[in-house]
């Protein structure tokens, strides 16, 4: 595939079957079966994709209306959503992690008329919720289900709706396609709500195309295109994987492997080798520490390497590399990085980090064992990528790269980012007044996608984001203090796995903090102490380790980005107690809600 194989495609099911076309018989959707890893080729997954749209439509849905598609990262996702688009329908991909109330928020709010589910363990929350929604009429398992009794749902197994020859369903589709064009709706994708309820973005088949061009021009510029494979690991009902773990893929006439998870995550990459992988911030954190932790047990030598790497790393960022540094650095390449690569599969050309402010110094972690990684930016409702770095251009450790191809910047005067151009939703789902607030229709920056992100141009015109404009912490001098930066700061500890920091119109910083488990273990073995992690916390020699981590992060903070006192939190933020996404962001409304107590006591310590 060439960058000129892009131009002209109406719709996002055009792309898929140009794409399949050329490719053919060749592998295409890959998944662990029964050990072993197995896959489905282009061909298939394009018969499958048009049989399944037809039988859709053979249930009496109608053009324009909603499916919702529940399932973890497997192909059949890949193959239900574009059946969905190809039946002239709209897909609405849901977290598996959702809860009965959520599913039910957003089977109510999407209207939508059918559901897609995976497996009968994710139908348990679903489908109470798909009884009380008045529209949904439909229910699909790609597994097995229990069938509810109830006349209002029919079920429907997903074999039987993909059983067929696909030849007089792909004329079908390809008829009905010719008249879905760039503006026309693909998708609902609901926000993961870190401040409230998820608000569905209404995502046009432009935008995402948009996306996948901008992208795919990036990585052919400047990494070369070739025969990748990429790693889906984030949910695909995220607009990041969405786009950049399957769209682009696609595009690129690549391969697609499915995770099995985050516990085996590790050994995936190292079998499955991958090219491109899409990870978020919190992702290449975790690893970062399990990297240093292995090579501190492995003796003077692997410490004295692995420090010398982070400092030609650190002065490379800085832009003060030497020429001193080149024989070491050449050393490193035969003895070091090697063995690092490996465990990345030893072929990884980059790894792009989205969906949350990447930490320099773990960004100048990667690089210095010799791995790409490229910090993006961007939102659900610009499709979702604006800009990435360009390894062309160098790589700024604070920036997220200029805007991509097809996308319109510019800084408000309040310093928001603001943003125009084809990628840009054309609003939330019956919510006026919020796609107003997004998208003003008067003033002077009508027609532009306001971000609610802080941030400035660099010198090479390249953003550098300082903060979202409603977590920002005004303090009650007036000061604008960045909670991520502190944040992410703090978790780079070793003594500390997550935190969260307050201080809006009070005096100072305060955090709330989660000793990491790993450390706190060791801690205890060393004191002689019985290891609970509740019983640590009220020890004071266990207060004083974290607050040394703590003070060290202080070391190079303002006086007004200090942390002056801190408490510990009950337990690690999780998706499963509603306190971070499912792409892994904390949710600063529901830790509030739980701990706002004990963070207003340490104003009064």
């Amino acid at each position: 595939m060439q960058l000129s194989d892009f131009a002209g495609f109406p719709n996002l099911v055009a792309m898929f079957l140009d794409r399949a076309g050329h490719r053919g018989d060749s592998p295409f959707l890959w998944a662990k079966k029964q050990g072993a890893w197995a896959s489905i080729s282009w061909a298939e997954a394009a018969r499958q994709v048009c049989v399944l749209a037809e039988s859709l439509r053979m249930l009496g849905l109608n053009p324009g209306d909603r499916v919702a598609l529940v399932s973890e990262n497997r192909p059949e996702w890949c193959i239900a959503d574009h059946a969905i688009m190809a039946a002239g329908l709209v897909t609405v991909p849901t977290y598996i992690t959702n809860t009965e109330r959520d599913h039910l928020h957003i089977l109510e709010n999407s209207g939508a008329r059918a559901v897609i589910v995976s497996t009968a363990k994710l139908s348990q929350p679903l489908l109470p919720a798909a009884l009380s929604a008045p529209g949904v009429e439909h229910v699909i398992g790609m597994e097995p289900l229990r069938q509810m009794q109830a006349g209002k749902l029919a079920f429907h197994d997903w074999s039987a709706l993909t059983e067929g020859d696909g030849a007089a369903a792909r004329r079908a589709v390809d008829a009905r396609m010719a008249g879905v064009g760039r503006n026309d709706l693909a998708c609902i994708i609901y926000t993961s709500g870190t401040g409230g309820s998820p608000r569905g973005v209404r995502l046009h088949h432009g935008s995402i195309l948009c996306n996948v061009e901008g992208a795919a021009f990036i990585l052919a510029e400047d990494l070369g295109w070739g025969e990748e494979v990429f790693l889906s690991f984030l949910p695909l009902s995220h607009a990041y994987e969405h786009t950049g773990g399957q769209y682009l893929p696609i595009g690129m006439g690549a391969q697609i492997y499915y995770s099995e998870g985050l516990e085996k995550l590790a050994s995936n990459i190292e079998e499955v080798r991958p090219t491109l992988m899409v990870v978020v911030p919190r992702l290449f954190e975790v690893l970062r520490t399990r990297i240093m932790k292995q090579v501190e047990k492995q003796g003077k030598v692997a410490n004295y390497l692995m420090d010398r790497a982070l400092g030609i790393g650190g002065r490379k960022a800085a832009g003060k590399g030497r020429i001193v540094d080149l024989p070491m650095s050449l050393i490193l390449d035969r003895t070091l990085r090697p063995k690092i690569k490996a465990r990345f599969g030893g072929r990884m050309k980059a790894m792009v980090s989205g969906g949350a402010p990447l930490n320099p110094d773990v960004g100048v972690f990667f690089d210095a064992m010799g791995l790409t990684m490229l910090q993006g930016y961007g939102q659900t409702e610009a499709g979702p990528v604006i800009s990435c770095n360009r390894p062309r251009a160098g790589i700024g450790m604070n920036t997220v790269g200029p805007p991509m191809k097809g996308v319109e910047l510019k800084i408000a005067e309040d310093g928001e980012i603001l943003v125009r151009g084809e990628l840009v939703m054309h609003g939330y789902w019956q919510n006026e007044a919020e796609t107003a607030r997004a998208i003003p229709k008067e003033g002077p920056n009508a027609g532009w996608l306001h971000t609610g992100d802080i941030g400035h141009l660099d010198s090479k015109g390249r953003i550098v984001i300082t903060d979202r404009k409603k977590d920002m912490i005004v303090n009650d001098k007036g000061d604008n203090v960045s909670p991520q930066k502190i944040e992410g700061m703090l978790t780079l500890q070793p003594e500390i796995l997550q935190a969260m920091v307050s201080g809006d119109k009070r005096p100072y910083i305060v955090g709330l903090i989660v000793p990491d488990p790993e450390w706190a273990l060791e801690w205890a073995r060393a004191q002689g102490e019985t290891f609970d992690f509740r019983a640590l916390q009220d020890l004071p020699a266990f207060r004083n380790a974290v607050r040394a981590a703590v003070d060290r992060v202080n070391k190079e903070l303002s006086v007004i980005e200090k942390v002056r006192q801190f408490a510990f939190a009950d337990e690690a933020f999780s998706i499963d107690n509603e306190e971070m996404t499912p792409s892994l962001k904390i949710r600063r409304h529901k830790i509030r809600e739980r701990y706002g107590a004990r963070v207003d006591a340490l104003y009064k310590a």
